[in-house]
């Protein structure tokens, strides 16, 4: 999947002419995990009852004395019996939703798992070829899905899961689609579950945002002070950096939410997208706070380095320019 992916944040900057969101930090990295069981080549079949199966073979009780059949002492009275057979009647509507679940919306033909990169497809070796080529394949789909079309990038990856549930990437994979997709408790839960079987903290940024999304700010400010969070790159800090000033923004914790983002690198010379989220952030929070003439100091330095217009920093200067005015 791609290296940047959108954010739930709320004090992270907007698409233009979109949902205010912006990027995670991607690991990029794997963890060991064992084949799936049942492989590629699993089918599903419905079976009938045995009572259908002697039926289609044309079978006949043995006859007994008097050429009367003998009584079935297998079967005897069942007062249930209608209880039950209305009860088998949702086993097939269970097995065709895990059918589909299984198989996945449909593959596009161009792609062939090869769109994926060399590390992820190191981690799908241990998995026999033709089940290591359909999960790379429902993987490399989600990928390209998932900016566009979340939900189905989402199914993708449950696909992918259903073949190889023990594979690290394909757990990170699950919980990145369904954070895209907003399925916030499903993305901390499979992002638990890959940072449990590789031991990978990059993830961190994203699970604190979920649990910002699920009404648990404390929680991610929690995250945001995880020993490791001290390591990671520049760009990995930012994103920790908006979810814990969002969390305090959750919080009503204006004041504390901008000296978390001015101890940031807003002034630095680069003019990578984490920087242009970073100032956005923090002219945000300033106009949040009511010093006006602030913001839209920053809003113009946000789009001074905003050459993508990954933000809507310019409509928000000329707004914050005509609401000064008024004032």
């Amino acid at each position: 999947m791609a290296d940047q992916r959108g954010r739930r944040d709320g004090a992270g900057a907007p698409r233009k002419g979109g949902p205010r969101q912006g990027g995670t930090a991607r690991s990029g990295s794997g963890g060991r995990g064992g084949a799936s069981r049942g492989g590629e080549d699993r089918k599903h079949y419905d079976r009938k009852p045995s009572g259908e199966r002697r039926a289609a073979a044309g079978d006949r009780k043995p006859a007994g004395r008097g050429g009367k059949p003998a009584a079935d002492k297998r079967r005897g009275p069942r007062p249930d019996s209608d209880r039950s057979s209305r009860a088998g009647r949702s086993e097939p509507a269970e097995r065709s939703e895990k059918q589909a679940l299984y198989d996945g919306p449909p593959l596009p033909e161009d792609v062939t798992g090869a769109e994926l990169s060399a590390s992820v497809r190191a981690h799908l070796k241990g998995l026999p070829e033709k089940l290591a080529a359909r999960v790379a394949r429902h993987l490399a789909a989600a990928g390209q899905l998932v900016d566009v079309d979340a939900e189905t990038a989402y199914q993708h990856t449950l696909a992918a899961k259903a073949r190889a549930p023990r594979i690290a990437v394909v757990r990170e994979a699950v919980g990145e689609a369904a954070y895209a997709a907003g399925h916030y408790a499903e993305a901390l839960s499979e992002l638990r579950a890959a940072k449990r079987m590789n031991g990978a903290t990059a993830y961190l940024p994203i699970m604190a945002d979920c649990h910002r999304a699920l009404g648990n700010p404390t929680r991610a400010l929690e995250l945001a002070k995880s020993p490791s969070v001290v390591k990671f790159v520049p760009a990995a800090k930012a994103e920790m950096t908006l979810v814990e000033a969002g969390a305090r923004r959750d919080l009503g914790q204006i004041d504390a939410a901008l000296r978390t983002l001015e101890v940031s690198p807003l002034n630095t010379k680069t003019r990578e997208p984490w920087v242009v989220r970073l100032r956005y952030a923090y002219a945000d929070t300033l106009e949040e706070a009511g010093r006006l003439n602030d913001a839209l100091t920053w809003f113009h330095k946000t789009n001074a380095i905003d050459a993508e217009e990954i933000t809507d920093a310019a409509e928000r200067a000329e707004a914050l320019e005509r609401r000064i005015e008024r004032d």
